[in-house]
């Protein structure tokens, strides 16, 4: 059981959820927890459910679950309320009256504290003014997922942490999340609630990036990820807090670089999935030692240095080997058949891609790292496509670009985007201009929700390719919403 926060001094004792435990029935605790990993899989949820979770819930210490946990645990249990599954009510639990927190003036929003400035982004952001951190930034639906408008006064830091993401960017994690436990304190030392709030930044800029892409959170993603190797730096009296605090750190980093990689500012990204792969070495963890140098691969690749691809990819697996997972064996294929086939290699590519087939024919298993939720059958053949495009292959790479749009769920909005744009350039190159100026509109529809670089540049390569043949109507009505 994890030590409580500082901030739950008030709360009365816990009482263990024995209604839990009999659901729970006669799964371990690990067992119970992957049964609730799959759960969320399949309607399109992202949880990080482990024993630990599963026996912070039977102990008491978690009174109510956040909504990600709530849609899945009513998931798994249909016409279960919460109260059956016996957790107390949400408002009884949040309350809806301002609590006085040290050291804030009333009135001020939570995160306001001493000491923790609000810092603005440095300089506009693309194709936007700059404006002050504490509205919801233009072009992000301000109530994502279904999850509310958070009022001023609401106490609980996991419901403050998830809907500050939703309403305000990922600038209100800065202070909503990481809050005054934050390191740059040097009296303070890090708690499990600390590493449980670097986490779940990590979880909702992962879920905003699929819906929004990397335009519009990259600038306000790094002040948490300043924060959480500021928490590092402070020290934690429990082992397992740095474990986790140094994983939350790494991915924290992997996905700030991930942002960087999708608004074109690849430098930086270079150097965050390096202090990534730093992290992992430190603390000796192979899953997140595969994450930075799998995302390594990719970038080297859109950077147009393939060979580095090739050998970022290929570590990528050595350190997968210990974990016993195939679909993250099976993205590292991919990783490197992209290397092989910016390389001109096809037949290393075509090896590579049939390895990543056979492993992802295994299926997933509970081992598959959280941040693998994107990875299914589309992104499999949105990444052959490419490879494909990139050995000049069209028709082929074609074909496996219209199955991944078809395949993407709805809510990979970014991705959907991603391999239309994908279709529309392999199309037009070649030589199906009618249906590659179609497949080029729906992407600037697509636009209008994400903001992504990457994305941008990629229809505007396919409005080159077309521009020869604007005297066809199909084409003219595509070059003219491009312009």
């Amino acid at each position: 059981m994890t030590s409580p926060s500082s901030s739950s001094g008030n709360r009365p004792a816990a009482r263990p959820n024995t209604a839990f435990r009999v659901l729970r029935g006669a799964r371990s605790p690990g067992e119970f927890a992957a049964a609730v990993r799959r759960a969320a899989r399949e309607i399109g949820e992202q949880v990080s459910c482990d024993a630990r979770y599963i026996g912070r819930v039977e102990s008491g210490e978690i009174r109510c679950p956040n909504y990600a946990y709530e849609r899945v645990f009513r998931h798994m249990f249909p016409g279960h309320s919460l109260q059956d599954m016996g957790f107390q009510p949400r408002e009884s639990v949040r309350g809806r009256r301002a609590r006085a927190v040290p050291g804030r003036s009333p009135g001020a929003p939570p995160g306001a504290y001493p000491g923790r400035p609000r810092v603005p982004p440095a300089g506009p952001l693309p194709d936007r003014p700059a404006e002050p951190l504490a509205g919801p930034p233009p072009g992000l639906l301000a109530d994502v997922a279904g999850i509310p408008r958070p009022s001023a006064d609401t106490p609980e830091e996991s419901d403050v942490l998830r809907r500050a993401f939703m309403t305000g960017g990922t600038a209100a994690v800065a202070t909503a999340a990481l809050g005054p436990a934050s390191a740059a304190s040097p009296r303070r030392r890090a708690g499990a609630s600390d590493a449980e709030a670097v986490e779940e930044s990590v979880r909702q800029i992962r879920l905003l990036d699929d819906r929004h892409g990397g335009d519009g959170l990259y600038r306000r993603a790094t002040q948490p990820l300043r924060d959480a190797y500021a928490l590092l730096d402070a020290g934690a009296p429990r082992q397992s807090v740095r474990d986790r605090l140094h994983v939350g750190a790494g991915e924290l980093a992997i996905s700030v670089g991930w942002l960087a990689h999708d608004s074109g500012r690849l430098d930086d990204a270079r150097s965050h999935y390096a202090e990534a792969l730093a992290t992992a070495r430190v603390s000796g963890d192979p899953g997140l030692e595969a994450h930075a140098f799998c995302n390594t691969a990719f970038l080297a690749r859109d950077a147009g240095r393939p060979r580095e691809a090739v050998r970022a990819a290929q570590a990528a697996q050595q350190a997968a080997r210990q974990l016993p997972s195939h679909r993250l064996l099976s993205l590292l294929a991919l990783r490197e058949a992209g290397g092989w086939a910016g390389l001109r290699d096809r037949a290393a590519c075509e090896q590579a891609l049939l390895r990543a087939r056979i492993l992802f024919a295994r299926g997933p298993s509970d081992a598959d790292p959280e941040w693998m939720s994107f990875f299914g059958e589309a992104e499999l053949e949105g990444l052959e496509s490419q490879c494909w495009s990139a050995l000049g292959d069209w028709p082929r790479a074609a074909r496996h670009a219209r199955r991944a749009v078809r395949l993407q769920q709805a809510h990979f909005v970014r991705n959907r985007a991603l391999f239309t744009a994908q279709l529309a350039g392999d199309l037009a190159r070649g030589g199906e201009i009618e249906e590659a100026a179609a497949a080029g509109r729906e992407v600037i529809g697509l636009l209008e929700q994400v903001r992504s670089t990457r994305i941008r540049a990629m229809l505007d390569r396919t409005a080159r390719e077309l521009l020869p043949y604007r005297r066809s109507a199909p084409v003219a009505d595509f070059l003219a919403l491009h312009t």
